[in-house]
Protein backbone atom coordinates (compact mmCIF):
# COMPACT_ATOMS: atom_id res chain seq x y z
CA UNK A 1 0.00 0.00 0.00
CA UNK A 2 3.42 2.07 0.89
CA UNK A 3 4.02 1.86 -3.06
CA UNK A 4 0.59 3.52 -3.99
CA UNK A 5 -0.04 5.93 -1.35
CA UNK A 6 3.02 7.81 -3.31
CA UNK A 7 0.52 8.28 -5.79
CA UNK A 8 -2.65 9.23 -3.14
CA UNK A 9 -0.91 11.82 -1.31
CA UNK A 10 -1.25 14.61 -3.41
CA UNK A 11 -4.92 14.35 -4.39
CA UNK A 12 -5.85 13.21 -0.68
CA UNK A 13 -8.94 15.94 -0.35
CA UNK A 14 -10.39 14.60 -3.87
CA UNK A 15 -10.00 10.73 -2.07
CA UNK A 16 -11.32 12.09 0.26
CA UNK A 17 -14.64 14.60 -0.79
CA UNK A 18 -15.40 12.34 -3.39
CA UNK A 19 -16.61 9.24 -0.89
CA UNK A 20 -18.11 11.93 1.54
CA UNK A 21 -20.02 13.16 -1.92
CA UNK A 22 -20.94 9.25 -2.64
CA UNK A 23 -22.36 8.98 1.04
CA UNK A 24 -24.73 11.55 1.05
CA UNK A 25 -26.28 10.40 -2.03
CA UNK A 26 -26.48 6.81 -0.33
CA UNK A 27 -28.28 8.93 2.42
CA UNK A 28 -30.86 10.31 -0.21
CA UNK A 29 -31.82 6.75 -1.42
CA UNK A 30 -32.34 5.56 1.69
CA UNK A 31 -34.69 8.24 2.77
CA UNK A 32 -36.17 8.26 -0.74
CA UNK A 33 -38.31 5.00 -0.56
CA UNK A 34 -39.75 5.97 3.13
CA UNK A 35 -40.76 9.10 2.20
CA UNK A 36 -42.99 7.47 -0.64
CA UNK A 37 -44.03 4.94 1.52
CA UNK A 38 -45.62 7.76 3.64
CA UNK A 39 -47.37 9.50 0.43
CA UNK A 40 -48.55 6.04 -0.72
CA UNK A 41 -49.80 5.14 2.83
CA UNK A 42 -51.84 8.60 3.26
CA UNK A 43 -53.03 7.96 -0.01
CA UNK A 44 -56.24 10.84 -1.09
CA UNK A 45 -56.83 11.55 2.25
CA UNK A 46 -53.91 13.11 2.97
CA UNK A 47 -53.10 15.34 0.18
CA UNK A 48 -51.39 18.03 2.65
CA UNK A 49 -48.66 15.49 4.14
CA UNK A 50 -48.78 13.98 0.08
CA UNK A 51 -47.52 17.88 -1.20
CA UNK A 52 -45.41 18.32 2.02
CA UNK A 53 -43.87 14.88 1.49
CA UNK A 54 -43.49 15.89 -2.70
CA UNK A 55 -41.63 18.27 -2.14
CA UNK A 56 -39.14 16.95 0.40
CA UNK A 57 -38.86 14.52 -1.86
CA UNK A 58 -37.86 17.07 -4.58
CA UNK A 59 -35.54 18.46 -2.34
CA UNK A 60 -33.64 15.14 -1.46
CA UNK A 61 -33.23 14.56 -4.78
CA UNK A 62 -31.43 17.75 -5.56
CA UNK A 63 -29.33 16.84 -2.75
CA UNK A 64 -28.69 13.33 -4.03
CA UNK A 65 -28.05 14.48 -7.48
CA UNK A 66 -25.56 17.04 -6.02
CA UNK A 67 -23.74 14.39 -4.11
CA UNK A 68 -23.30 11.99 -7.19
CA UNK A 69 -22.43 14.88 -9.37
CA UNK A 70 -19.54 15.63 -6.51
CA UNK A 71 -18.73 11.72 -6.24
CA UNK A 72 -18.10 10.96 -9.96
CA UNK A 73 -16.29 14.25 -10.23
CA UNK A 74 -14.06 14.30 -7.35
CA UNK A 75 -13.64 9.99 -7.81
CA UNK A 76 -12.84 10.98 -12.04
CA UNK A 77 -10.10 13.83 -10.48
CA UNK A 78 -8.44 11.40 -8.08
CA UNK A 79 -8.22 8.51 -10.11
CA UNK A 80 -7.29 10.56 -13.44
CA UNK A 81 -4.53 12.08 -11.51
CA UNK A 82 -3.61 9.02 -9.93
CA UNK A 83 -3.45 7.57 -13.10
CA UNK A 84 -1.01 10.59 -14.79
CA UNK A 85 1.01 10.48 -11.98
CA UNK A 86 1.90 6.61 -12.21
CA UNK A 87 1.94 6.73 -15.88
CA UNK A 88 4.58 9.46 -15.72
CA UNK A 89 6.66 7.44 -12.72
CA UNK A 90 6.46 4.21 -14.92
CA UNK A 91 7.97 6.17 -18.29
CA UNK A 92 10.56 7.60 -16.30
CA UNK A 93 12.03 4.45 -14.78
CA UNK A 94 11.83 2.73 -18.00
CA UNK A 95 13.73 6.34 -19.56
CA UNK A 96 16.41 5.39 -16.53
CA UNK A 97 17.19 1.58 -17.74
CA UNK A 98 20.37 0.56 -19.32
CA UNK A 99 20.14 -1.58 -22.37
CA UNK A 100 20.54 -4.73 -19.95
CA UNK A 101 17.20 -3.85 -18.18
CA UNK A 102 15.64 -3.27 -21.31
CA UNK A 103 16.31 -6.52 -22.70
CA UNK A 104 14.69 -8.10 -19.91
CA UNK A 105 11.02 -6.46 -21.63
CA UNK A 106 9.71 -6.22 -24.80
CA UNK A 107 8.99 -2.72 -26.37
CA UNK A 108 5.04 -4.11 -26.92
CA UNK A 109 4.91 -5.01 -22.97
CA UNK A 110 6.55 -1.78 -21.92
CA UNK A 111 3.89 -0.43 -24.44
CA UNK A 112 0.56 -2.22 -22.53
CA UNK A 113 2.02 -1.64 -19.26
CA UNK A 114 2.41 2.17 -19.64
CA UNK A 115 -1.32 2.24 -21.17
CA UNK A 116 -3.56 -0.43 -21.15
CA UNK A 117 -2.26 -0.99 -17.62
CA UNK A 118 -2.07 1.80 -16.06
CA UNK A 119 -5.48 2.70 -16.93
CA UNK A 120 -7.01 -0.51 -15.81
CA UNK A 121 -5.96 0.74 -12.31
CA UNK A 122 -7.21 3.87 -12.70
CA UNK A 123 -10.81 2.26 -13.64
CA UNK A 124 -10.39 0.33 -10.59
CA UNK A 125 -8.88 3.49 -8.57
CA UNK A 126 -12.39 4.75 -9.89
CA UNK A 127 -14.54 2.83 -9.37
CA UNK A 128 -14.03 1.80 -5.53
CA UNK A 129 -13.99 5.78 -4.78
CA UNK A 130 -17.58 5.74 -6.20
CA UNK A 131 -18.50 2.05 -4.86
CA UNK A 132 -16.63 1.21 -1.90
CA UNK A 133 -19.13 3.33 0.39
CA UNK A 134 -22.41 3.21 -0.88
CA UNK A 135 -23.37 0.59 0.65
CA UNK A 136 -21.69 0.48 4.17
CA UNK A 137 -24.72 -0.40 5.90
CA UNK A 138 -25.22 -3.96 4.12
CA UNK A 139 -21.63 -5.23 5.02
CA UNK A 140 -22.90 -8.16 6.43
CA UNK A 141 -24.96 -9.21 3.82
CA UNK A 142 -22.44 -8.72 1.21
CA UNK A 143 -20.07 -10.72 3.27
CA UNK A 144 -21.83 -13.91 2.32
CA UNK A 145 -21.79 -13.14 -1.68
CA UNK A 146 -17.99 -12.02 -1.01
CA UNK A 147 -17.09 -15.44 0.05
CA UNK A 148 -18.36 -17.04 -2.98
CA UNK A 149 -16.99 -14.29 -5.29
CA UNK A 150 -13.63 -14.29 -3.77
CA UNK A 151 -13.41 -18.38 -5.02
CA UNK A 152 -13.90 -16.84 -8.03
CA UNK A 153 -11.39 -13.71 -8.25
CA UNK A 154 -8.71 -16.18 -7.08
CA UNK A 155 -8.90 -18.12 -10.36
CA UNK A 156 -9.30 -15.33 -12.36
CA UNK A 157 -6.68 -13.43 -11.29
CA UNK A 158 -3.74 -16.01 -13.03
CA UNK A 159 -6.27 -15.48 -16.15
CA UNK A 160 -6.33 -11.48 -16.22
CA UNK A 161 -2.41 -12.24 -15.60
CA UNK A 162 -1.64 -14.35 -18.82
CA UNK A 163 -4.42 -12.12 -21.24
CA UNK A 164 -2.32 -9.13 -20.24
CA UNK A 165 1.17 -11.06 -21.15
CA UNK A 166 -1.10 -12.14 -24.81
CA UNK A 167 -1.69 -8.01 -25.41
CA UNK A 168 1.96 -7.41 -24.81
CA UNK A 169 2.64 -10.48 -27.84
CA UNK A 170 -0.31 -8.72 -29.87
CA UNK A 171 1.22 -4.77 -29.38
CA UNK A 172 4.77 -6.39 -30.00
CA UNK A 173 3.41 -8.38 -33.60
CA UNK A 174 1.61 -5.28 -34.40
CA UNK A 175 4.70 -2.87 -33.68
CA UNK A 176 7.01 -4.69 -35.54
CA UNK A 177 4.80 -5.18 -38.55
CA UNK A 178 3.71 -1.30 -38.89
CA UNK A 179 7.64 -0.31 -38.01
CA UNK A 180 9.40 -2.43 -41.04
CA UNK A 181 6.29 -2.43 -43.62
CA UNK A 182 8.34 -1.79 -46.12
CA UNK A 183 10.67 -4.89 -45.50
CA UNK A 184 7.51 -6.87 -45.26
CA UNK A 185 6.18 -5.30 -48.59
CA UNK A 186 9.52 -5.66 -50.38
CA UNK A 187 9.91 -9.37 -49.55
CA UNK A 188 5.98 -9.77 -50.40
CA UNK A 189 5.60 -11.32 -46.95
CA UNK A 190 2.27 -9.83 -46.35
CA UNK A 191 -0.01 -12.99 -45.69
CA UNK A 192 2.74 -14.77 -43.28
CA UNK A 193 2.38 -11.61 -41.05
CA UNK A 194 -1.32 -11.32 -41.59
CA UNK A 195 -1.00 -15.07 -40.36
CA UNK A 196 1.00 -13.99 -37.40
CA UNK A 197 -1.15 -11.59 -36.61
CA UNK A 198 -4.73 -13.69 -36.47
CA UNK A 199 -2.38 -16.06 -34.40
CA UNK A 200 -1.24 -13.48 -31.85
CA UNK A 201 -5.27 -12.00 -31.81
CA UNK A 202 -6.73 -15.49 -31.35
CA UNK A 203 -4.70 -15.90 -28.57
CA UNK A 204 -5.52 -12.91 -27.07
CA UNK A 205 -9.31 -13.83 -27.92
CA UNK A 206 -8.32 -16.99 -25.72
CA UNK A 207 -7.19 -15.73 -23.03
CA UNK A 208 -9.57 -12.87 -22.90
CA UNK A 209 -12.33 -15.39 -22.81
CA UNK A 210 -10.80 -17.64 -20.29
CA UNK A 211 -10.37 -14.25 -18.03
CA UNK A 212 -13.62 -13.23 -18.34
CA UNK A 213 -16.15 -16.38 -18.82
CA UNK A 214 -15.67 -16.81 -14.64
CA UNK A 215 -17.16 -13.28 -14.55
CA UNK A 216 -19.79 -13.35 -17.23
CA UNK A 217 -22.50 -15.68 -15.77
CA UNK A 218 -22.08 -13.31 -12.38
CA UNK A 219 -24.43 -10.50 -13.55
CA UNK A 220 -27.36 -12.79 -14.59
CA UNK A 221 -27.03 -15.09 -11.42
CA UNK A 222 -26.98 -11.80 -9.38
CA UNK A 223 -30.15 -10.45 -11.22
CA UNK A 224 -31.79 -13.44 -11.00
CA UNK A 225 -31.41 -13.86 -7.42
CA UNK A 226 -32.70 -9.98 -7.07
CA UNK A 227 -35.41 -10.47 -8.78
CA UNK A 228 -36.56 -13.92 -7.29
CA UNK A 229 -36.08 -12.07 -3.20
CA UNK A 230 -38.32 -9.20 -4.52
CA UNK A 231 -40.84 -12.14 -5.61
CA UNK A 232 -40.62 -13.47 -2.31
CA UNK A 233 -41.03 -10.08 -0.11
CA UNK A 234 -43.87 -9.56 -2.16
CA UNK A 235 -45.72 -13.01 -1.88
CA UNK A 236 -44.67 -12.97 1.69
CA UNK A 237 -46.27 -9.57 2.06
CA UNK A 238 -49.25 -9.62 0.03
CA UNK A 239 -50.88 -11.04 2.81
CA UNK A 240 -50.13 -9.20 5.53
CA UNK A 241 -51.38 -5.97 3.12
CA UNK A 242 -53.70 -7.53 2.64
CA UNK A 243 -55.45 -8.79 6.01
CA UNK A 244 -54.45 -4.95 7.02
CA UNK A 245 -51.40 -5.88 9.46
CA UNK A 246 -49.34 -3.71 7.05
CA UNK A 247 -49.67 -0.36 4.86
CA UNK A 248 -49.07 -1.11 1.68
CA UNK A 249 -46.58 1.84 1.08
CA UNK A 250 -44.57 0.23 3.91
CA UNK A 251 -44.26 -2.75 1.20
CA UNK A 252 -43.10 -0.58 -1.57
CA UNK A 253 -40.36 1.01 0.53
CA UNK A 254 -39.33 -2.56 2.03
CA UNK A 255 -39.44 -3.65 -1.77
CA UNK A 256 -37.17 -1.02 -2.41
CA UNK A 257 -34.53 -1.49 0.30
CA UNK A 258 -34.69 -5.05 -0.66
CA UNK A 259 -33.85 -3.30 -4.39
CA UNK A 260 -30.89 -1.66 -3.26
CA UNK A 261 -29.32 -3.76 -1.42
CA UNK A 262 -29.11 -6.55 -4.19
CA UNK A 263 -27.99 -3.40 -6.29
CA UNK A 264 -25.42 -2.40 -4.20
CA UNK A 265 -24.28 -6.16 -3.82
CA UNK A 266 -24.11 -6.42 -7.71
CA UNK A 267 -22.10 -3.45 -7.52
CA UNK A 268 -19.31 -4.86 -4.90
CA UNK A 269 -19.62 -7.99 -7.07
CA UNK A 270 -18.54 -6.07 -9.88
CA UNK A 271 -15.86 -4.12 -7.67
CA UNK A 272 -13.91 -7.25 -7.36
CA UNK A 273 -13.89 -8.20 -10.66
CA UNK A 274 -12.30 -4.76 -11.82
CA UNK A 275 -10.02 -5.37 -9.11
CA UNK A 276 -8.79 -9.12 -10.23
CA UNK A 277 -7.83 -7.56 -13.42
CA UNK A 278 -5.95 -4.40 -11.82
CA UNK A 279 -4.56 -6.55 -9.34
CA UNK A 280 -2.79 -8.15 -12.48
CA UNK A 281 -2.01 -4.88 -13.96
CA UNK A 282 -0.49 -3.29 -10.57
CA UNK A 283 1.84 -6.26 -10.33
CA UNK A 284 2.96 -5.64 -13.83
CA UNK A 285 3.23 -1.68 -13.38
CA UNK A 286 5.45 -2.92 -10.18
CA UNK A 287 7.62 -4.87 -11.98
CA UNK A 288 8.78 -1.89 -14.19
CA UNK A 289 8.99 0.62 -10.76
CA UNK A 290 10.68 -2.30 -8.70
CA UNK A 291 13.10 -2.89 -11.65
CA UNK A 292 16.82 -1.95 -10.83
CA UNK A 293 18.41 0.19 -12.84
CA UNK A 294 21.82 -1.65 -13.06
CA UNK A 295 23.65 1.28 -14.42
CA UNK A 296 23.35 4.63 -11.53
CA UNK A 297 26.09 7.11 -10.84
CA UNK A 298 25.32 7.21 -7.16
CA UNK A 299 28.20 6.07 -6.11
CA UNK A 300 30.19 8.77 -8.49
CA UNK A 301 33.30 9.71 -7.55
CA UNK A 302 33.78 12.59 -9.63
CA UNK A 303 30.10 13.56 -10.68
CA UNK A 304 31.06 17.03 -11.40
CA UNK A 305 33.69 16.14 -13.60
CA UNK A 306 33.29 16.85 -17.34
CA UNK A 307 34.78 14.95 -20.67
CA UNK A 308 37.79 17.36 -21.52
CA UNK A 309 40.31 15.62 -23.60
CA UNK A 310 39.03 12.82 -24.93
CA UNK A 311 41.50 10.23 -23.80
CA UNK A 312 40.12 6.21 -23.95
CA UNK A 313 41.58 3.56 -22.00
CA UNK A 314 40.82 0.03 -21.23
CA UNK A 315 42.25 -2.43 -18.89
CA UNK A 316 41.52 -5.71 -18.84
CA UNK A 317 37.86 -5.42 -19.68
CA UNK A 318 35.43 -8.57 -20.07
CA UNK A 319 31.92 -8.65 -20.54
CA UNK A 320 28.97 -10.85 -20.77
CA UNK A 321 25.03 -10.32 -21.50
CA UNK A 322 23.95 -12.71 -19.92
CA UNK A 323 25.90 -13.47 -16.69
CA UNK A 324 25.38 -17.09 -15.95
CA UNK A 325 26.55 -17.87 -19.79
CA UNK A 326 30.05 -18.71 -19.60
CA UNK A 327 31.14 -17.24 -23.32
CA UNK A 328 32.29 -13.70 -23.08
CA UNK A 329 30.93 -11.41 -25.32
CA UNK A 330 34.63 -9.36 -24.94
CA UNK A 331 37.72 -11.43 -23.26
CA UNK A 332 40.45 -8.93 -22.07
CA UNK A 333 40.54 -6.05 -23.94
CA UNK A 334 43.02 -4.01 -22.80
CA UNK A 335 44.16 -0.56 -25.41
CA UNK A 336 44.83 3.45 -24.84
CA UNK A 337 43.33 5.70 -27.80
CA UNK A 338 44.83 9.11 -27.01
CA UNK A 339 42.99 12.45 -27.63
CA UNK A 340 42.00 13.87 -31.03
CA UNK A 341 42.98 10.67 -32.79
CA UNK A 342 40.97 8.48 -35.24
CA UNK A 343 40.65 4.79 -34.53
CA UNK A 344 39.26 2.39 -36.73
CA UNK A 345 37.59 -0.71 -35.29
CA UNK A 346 37.28 -3.44 -37.92
CA UNK A 347 36.00 -7.28 -37.79
CA UNK A 348 33.26 -9.79 -38.64
CA UNK A 349 29.74 -9.85 -37.50
CA UNK A 350 29.07 -10.59 -34.07
CA UNK A 351 33.15 -10.02 -32.77
CA UNK A 352 32.02 -7.83 -30.21
CA UNK A 353 32.45 -4.13 -31.97
CA UNK A 354 29.55 -2.40 -31.26
CA UNK A 355 29.35 -3.78 -27.53
CA UNK A 356 32.87 -2.52 -27.20
CA UNK A 357 32.26 0.96 -27.65
CA UNK A 358 28.73 0.72 -25.63
CA UNK A 359 31.17 0.58 -22.85
CA UNK A 360 32.87 4.03 -22.87
CA UNK A 361 28.77 6.10 -22.50
CA UNK A 362 28.13 3.03 -20.23
CA UNK A 363 25.15 2.01 -22.37
CA UNK A 364 26.99 -1.16 -20.58
CA UNK A 365 29.05 -1.66 -17.79
CA UNK A 366 32.05 -4.09 -17.97
CA UNK A 367 31.90 -7.26 -15.79
CA UNK A 368 35.66 -7.25 -15.17
CA UNK A 369 38.44 -4.40 -15.28
CA UNK A 370 37.48 -0.92 -16.03
CA UNK A 371 37.11 1.74 -18.72
CA UNK A 372 39.00 4.98 -18.39
CA UNK A 373 38.34 8.51 -19.96
CA UNK A 374 40.87 10.92 -19.48
CA UNK A 375 42.13 8.64 -17.01
CA UNK A 376 39.21 8.69 -14.62
CA UNK A 377 36.82 5.64 -14.75
CA UNK A 378 33.84 6.32 -16.40
CA UNK A 379 32.01 4.81 -12.78
CA UNK A 380 33.17 7.92 -11.47
CA UNK A 381 31.33 10.13 -13.62
CA UNK A 382 27.84 11.60 -13.79
CA UNK A 383 26.12 9.88 -16.21
CA UNK A 384 24.92 13.19 -17.79
CA UNK A 385 28.70 14.52 -17.75
CA UNK A 386 29.59 11.73 -19.05
CA UNK A 387 27.39 11.02 -22.36
CA UNK A 388 27.19 15.18 -22.56
CA UNK A 389 31.19 14.81 -24.02
CA UNK A 390 30.19 11.64 -26.30
CA UNK A 391 28.41 11.96 -29.69
CA UNK A 392 27.39 8.56 -31.09
CA UNK A 393 25.49 7.47 -33.98
CA UNK A 394 24.62 3.85 -33.64
CA UNK A 395 24.20 1.28 -36.48
CA UNK A 396 20.14 1.60 -36.28
CA UNK A 397 19.21 5.28 -38.04
CA UNK A 398 16.81 6.37 -35.39
CA UNK A 399 14.91 9.63 -36.23
CA UNK A 400 11.82 11.36 -34.48
CA UNK A 401 8.82 12.52 -36.27
CA UNK A 402 9.13 16.47 -36.17
CA UNK A 403 11.35 18.66 -39.20
CA UNK A 404 15.10 18.31 -39.54
CA UNK A 405 15.93 20.96 -37.51
CA UNK A 406 13.70 19.74 -34.41
CA UNK A 407 15.91 16.13 -35.00
CA UNK A 408 18.98 17.86 -35.35
CA UNK A 409 18.89 19.86 -32.16
CA UNK A 410 18.32 16.43 -30.08
CA UNK A 411 22.54 17.03 -30.33
CA UNK A 412 22.49 20.84 -28.89
CA UNK A 413 18.96 22.23 -28.14
CA UNK A 414 20.05 25.51 -28.61
CA UNK A 415 22.37 25.16 -31.69
CA UNK A 416 21.99 28.11 -34.34
CA UNK A 417 20.79 27.76 -37.62
CA UNK A 418 24.77 28.49 -38.60
CA UNK A 419 26.17 25.69 -36.83
CA UNK A 420 23.25 23.22 -37.92
CA UNK A 421 24.52 24.19 -41.87
CA UNK A 422 28.08 23.84 -40.48
CA UNK A 423 26.94 20.13 -39.13
CA UNK A 424 24.77 19.14 -42.20
CA UNK A 425 27.77 20.24 -44.42
CA UNK A 426 30.34 18.18 -42.46
CA UNK A 427 27.96 15.17 -42.37
CA UNK A 428 27.42 15.88 -46.24
CA UNK A 429 23.92 16.45 -45.68
CA UNK A 430 23.72 20.02 -46.73
CA UNK A 431 22.76 19.39 -50.79
CA UNK A 432 20.21 16.78 -50.10
CA UNK A 433 18.66 19.58 -47.65
CA UNK A 434 18.61 22.35 -49.15
CA UNK A 435 17.15 20.09 -52.74
CA UNK A 436 13.96 19.71 -50.33
CA UNK A 437 11.34 22.28 -50.65
CA UNK A 438 10.82 23.23 -46.92
CA UNK A 439 14.96 22.17 -46.24
CA UNK A 440 15.39 22.27 -42.41
CA UNK A 441 11.90 22.65 -42.14
CA UNK A 442 10.99 19.78 -43.70
CA UNK A 443 8.49 17.07 -41.62
CA UNK A 444 10.75 13.55 -41.22
CA UNK A 445 7.96 10.84 -40.70
CA UNK A 446 8.40 8.68 -37.56
CA UNK A 447 11.87 6.72 -37.89
CA UNK A 448 12.81 9.15 -40.35
CA UNK A 449 11.17 7.01 -43.14
CA UNK A 450 10.61 9.77 -45.89
CA UNK A 451 14.53 9.41 -46.33
CA UNK A 452 16.88 7.08 -47.98
CA UNK A 453 18.90 5.05 -45.40
CA UNK A 454 22.07 6.89 -46.73
CA UNK A 455 20.44 10.06 -45.71
CA UNK A 456 18.52 9.00 -42.41
CA UNK A 457 22.42 8.29 -41.33
CA UNK A 458 24.14 11.60 -42.67
CA UNK A 459 21.91 13.24 -40.45
CA UNK A 460 22.52 11.09 -37.76
CA UNK A 461 26.36 12.14 -38.01
CA UNK A 462 25.30 15.66 -38.26
CA UNK A 463 22.96 15.32 -34.91
CA UNK A 464 25.74 13.67 -33.51
CA UNK A 465 28.58 16.79 -34.37
CA UNK A 466 25.98 19.31 -33.46
CA UNK A 467 26.83 18.19 -29.43
CA UNK A 468 30.36 19.28 -30.01
CA UNK A 469 31.49 16.15 -28.68
CA UNK A 470 35.00 15.04 -27.47
CA UNK A 471 34.38 11.60 -28.44
CA UNK A 472 32.90 10.67 -31.65
CA UNK A 473 31.45 7.28 -31.91
CA UNK A 474 30.40 6.44 -35.36
CA UNK A 475 29.02 2.63 -35.65
CA UNK A 476 28.81 1.12 -38.96
CA UNK A 477 27.38 5.00 -39.90
CA UNK A 478 28.70 5.25 -43.59
CA UNK A 479 27.37 1.45 -44.34
CA UNK A 480 24.55 3.73 -47.04
CA UNK A 481 26.53 5.73 -48.51
CA UNK A 482 28.66 6.41 -51.80
CA UNK A 483 32.65 6.61 -52.03
CA UNK A 484 32.23 10.14 -52.85
CA UNK A 485 29.81 11.07 -49.99
CA UNK A 486 31.91 8.76 -47.70
CA UNK A 487 35.21 10.63 -48.42
CA UNK A 488 33.28 13.93 -47.93
CA UNK A 489 32.59 12.98 -44.51
CA UNK A 490 36.25 11.60 -43.60
CA UNK A 491 37.55 14.75 -44.64
CA UNK A 492 35.54 16.19 -42.29
CA UNK A 493 36.57 14.26 -39.38
CA UNK A 494 40.31 13.98 -40.32
CA UNK A 495 40.46 17.78 -40.66
CA UNK A 496 37.67 19.91 -39.32
CA UNK A 497 37.23 17.44 -36.34
CA UNK A 498 40.68 17.27 -35.23
CA UNK A 499 40.40 18.10 -31.88
CA UNK A 500 37.78 14.92 -31.51
CA UNK A 501 38.34 11.91 -30.14
CA UNK A 502 36.76 9.91 -33.25
CA UNK A 503 36.22 5.51 -33.20
CA UNK A 504 34.72 4.34 -36.46
CA UNK A 505 33.72 0.63 -36.64
CA UNK A 506 33.77 -0.62 -40.10
CA UNK A 507 32.93 -3.37 -42.34
CA UNK A 508 35.04 -1.85 -45.29
CA UNK A 509 38.82 -1.13 -44.53
CA UNK A 510 38.61 1.78 -47.39
CA UNK A 511 36.20 3.49 -44.32
CA UNK A 512 39.38 2.98 -41.90
CA UNK A 513 42.21 2.52 -43.42
CA UNK A 514 43.25 6.45 -43.03
CA UNK A 515 42.85 6.27 -39.43
CA UNK A 516 45.49 7.00 -36.39
CA UNK A 517 44.96 3.37 -35.29
CA UNK A 518 42.99 0.37 -36.27
CA UNK A 519 41.82 -2.56 -33.86
CA UNK A 520 40.83 -5.98 -35.36
CA UNK A 521 39.23 -7.60 -33.90
CA UNK A 522 37.17 -11.79 -33.95
CA UNK A 523 35.10 -13.45 -31.48
CA UNK A 524 35.37 -10.83 -28.32
CA UNK A 525 39.11 -10.14 -28.57
CA UNK A 526 41.95 -8.21 -29.87
CA UNK A 527 43.58 -9.83 -32.74
CA UNK A 528 46.01 -6.71 -33.98
CA UNK A 529 46.40 -3.19 -33.49
CA UNK A 530 48.22 -1.21 -35.71
CA UNK A 531 48.37 1.22 -38.76
CA UNK A 532 46.69 0.06 -42.19
CA UNK A 533 50.42 -0.96 -43.20
CA UNK A 534 51.24 -3.03 -40.44
CA UNK A 535 48.05 -4.81 -40.11
CA UNK A 536 48.79 -5.56 -43.94
CA UNK A 537 52.03 -6.89 -43.03
CA UNK A 538 51.65 -8.29 -39.53
CA UNK A 539 47.97 -9.48 -39.40
CA UNK A 540 46.74 -12.66 -40.88
CA UNK A 541 42.75 -11.87 -40.23
CA UNK A 542 43.15 -7.96 -41.53
CA UNK A 543 44.72 -9.01 -44.74
CA UNK A 544 42.43 -11.67 -45.76
CA UNK A 545 39.94 -8.78 -44.88
CA UNK A 546 41.54 -6.58 -46.96
CA UNK A 547 42.33 -8.98 -50.15
CA UNK A 548 38.93 -10.21 -50.12
CA UNK A 549 37.18 -6.78 -50.17
CA UNK A 550 39.68 -5.99 -53.34
CA UNK A 551 38.89 -9.01 -54.71
CA UNK A 552 35.62 -8.54 -54.95
CA UNK A 553 36.19 -4.76 -56.75
CA UNK A 554 38.46 -6.29 -59.08
CA UNK A 555 35.62 -8.96 -60.34
CA UNK A 556 33.05 -5.84 -60.53
CA UNK A 557 35.54 -3.72 -62.50
CA UNK A 558 35.77 -6.81 -64.99
CA UNK A 559 32.35 -7.18 -65.06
Amino acid sequence: MKRWYKYIKPYLPYFIIGPICMIVEVIGEVIMPRLLSVVINNGADGVGVGIGMGLLMILCAFIMMAGGVGGAYFGAKAAVNFATDLRSDTYKAIQKFSFSNIDKFSTGSLVTRLTNDVTQLQNFVNMLLRMALRSPGIIIGALIMVISILGLILSALPRFSKMQTKIDKLNSTVQENVTNVRVVKSFVREEREIEKFDNSNRDLKSASMRATKLMILMSPIMNLFMYATIIIVVWSGHADVLEGKMDIGDLSAFIAYVNQILHSLMMVSFLFTTASRAMASAKRIREVLDEETDISDIYAKNPEKSVENGKIEFRNVKFRYYKNNEEEVLNDISFTIEPGKTVGIIGSTGSGKTTLVSMIPRLYDVDDGEVLVDGINVKDYSLKNLRDGIGIVLQKNLLFSGTVSENLRWGCIGATDEEIDTALSYAAADKFINSFKNGKETILEKGGNNVSGGQKQRLCIARALLKKPKILILDDSTSAVDNATEKQIKKALYGELGGCTKIIIAQRISSVKDADMIIVMDNGRITGIGTHKELLENNTEYGEIYYSQNEKKDEEEVI
